[in-house]
């Protein structure tokens, strides 16, 4: 069995998150960077199937820039066997249509039974990646799975509607993201920082994964304008008159909230 498993530096969530009013990029240096908690969600995953099925392969894969290499790494001092980095200058920007692509043709590169994902990132919240390089690599995905089970030749997990909860499955190869009800992950220790020094790490460039930045089909995406959030401004206060029943059921209307 061999499990790749997608992770991403962002912003660390409980830093301030700003974007470059120029550029429409998240501002990296304001806060410390960080391998996305979903991520290392999604990586526990595969790694608790791996410690009681000996002989599976746990490979983490990012789209970074170069300096996120000691972040990508926190990868392997949790456990994975080796981590692969996708690096070019070309990607800068990248919305998700590229970033899909990349991402599923470095797996085609790699290999894999499975591919395990987070269900949304902390920065872009785009939701979508796992299910995109599904449809690119034309195998079965299940997302938003609240459980996973790894069986033999198949994947099956828990996913939760707004009216239900359904049993979902697919047959590998397949591609999964997972959600926040998966258990935390657990903190790299001291042997393990060490072991990852010396563990597998390859770096790919857009080059590698024949993929032209500037002649891509599924980039569509443009900004058109971006400003500061407004400051927050005080609310609607109603003062009872013997009318504010009234003046609620307008506010309400007017805000279409009824």
């Amino acid at each position: 069995m061999k499990i790749v498993v997608l992770v991403k530096e962002v912003p660390d969530t409980y830093g301030d998150r700003k974007l470059n009013l120029e550029t429409g990029l998240a501002d990296r240096a304001a806060s410390e960077a960080v391998i996305d908690e979903i991520g290392e969600r999604a990586l526990e995953v595969a790694l608790s199937y791996a410690d009681k099925n000996p002989g599976t392969e746990v490979v983490v894969l990012s789209m970074a820039p170069e300096s996120a290499t000691a972040t990508v790494r926190k990868g392997l001092a949790m456990g994975a066997a080796s981590a692969v980095q996708v690096v070019d200058d070309g990607l800068l920007g990248a919305d998700l249509g590229l970033t899909a692509e990349v991402l599923a043709a470095a797996l085609q590169r790699i290999g894999f039974d499975l591919v395990i994902g987070g269900n949304l990132s902390t920065d872009g919240s785009g939701g979508v990646i796992p299910a995109m390089i599904a449809e690119l690599l034309g195998v079965p995905s299940a997302t938003s799975l609240n459980s996973v089970e790894i069986g033999d030749g198949t994947v099956s997990g828990e996913r939760a509607s707004d009216a239900a909860t359904m049993t979902v499955s697919a047959p590998l190869p397949a591609v999964v993201s997972i959600t926040e009800a998966l258990p935390d992950a657990r903190f790299p220790n001291f042997k393990g920082i060490m072991a990852a020094k010396k563990k597998p790490f390859e770096t790919l460039s857009l080059a590698d994964l024949s993929i032209e930045a500037e002649d891509h089909s599924a980039s569509h995406s443009i900004v058109i304008a971006l400003s500061e959030k407004p400051p927050r401004a005080a609310g609607v206060k109603i003062v009872d008159e013997g009318d504010a029943g009234e003046q609620l059921a307008e506010f309400l209307i007017q805000n279409r909230l009824v």
